[in-house]
């Protein structure tokens, strides 16, 4: 009982990060979009919400209604696990400042932001939700809701992604600057044999 009341404490301050989050980001994209900003509406929001909000309710119904079992060991390194996806997130958020919005919002003709996490890795934000999507259940055994929600994130991701690329790449420099850097997991050496291996302007 008492790791599951510890737990549930874990997905309240989950939700109360979400909500947080999504003020955050409406005001930051009132902020863009005044400067002449694009929102760009087929973005899945929509459906990320819905896909979270399943996946809260999932893991709790697990560990409360289905009796998932607590394994010290297991939770230590999903803990980790949570912890290295909450750094990315809030390195992400801080280096974008207000660009960073939930919506697929673009600035034309203004440069990409190139700084902090984002000179290692694409998209930080949806690394970490990727490792939370996974990690969190596992805090206390609630290995269906990791597995079954993970394939769907993975899907969903792959579709957001590859439109929030392309508005990127059409309305800014993105394709230029990102073309060799991971989108998901630091590899800098192969970033770096990737820069070698085209011929710099002189």
């Amino acid at each position: 009982m008492i790791t599951q009341l510890m737990f549930t404490g874990v997905v309240g301050y989950i939700i109360f990060q979400r909500v947080r989050a999504t003020r955050f980001g409406k005001k930051n994209c009132a902020e863009v979009l005044a400067q002449g900003g694009r929102l760009h509406t087929n973005n899945y929001v929509g459906l990320i919400k819905a896909f979270q909000s399943s996946w809260m309710l999932s893991m709790l119904a697990e560990v409360w209604l289905l009796q998932a079992t607590f394994n010290p060991v297991l939770a230590a390194c999903a803990a980790v696990a949570v912890v290295i996806s909450q750094t990315l997130r809030y390195q992400s958020m801080h280096t974008l400042g207000n660009r960073w919005i939930h919506q697929v919002v673009t600035v034309p003709n203004q440069p990409v932001i190139n700084t902090g996490i984002y000179r290692y890795i694409r998209h930080p934000n949806w690394t970490a939700l990727m490792i939370e999507v996974a990690a969190v259940p596992l805090l206390h055994g609630a290995y269906f809701t990791a597995a079954i929600f993970s394939v769907f994130n993975t899907l969903l991701m792959i579709k957001r992604v590859s439109l929030e690329e392309a508005a990127l790449i059409a309305d800014t420099n993105y394709g230029e600057v990102f073309q060799d850097r991971p989108r998901f997991i630091p590899l800098p050496s192969f970033r770096a044999q990737g820069n070698e291996a085209k011929p710099q302007p002189r």
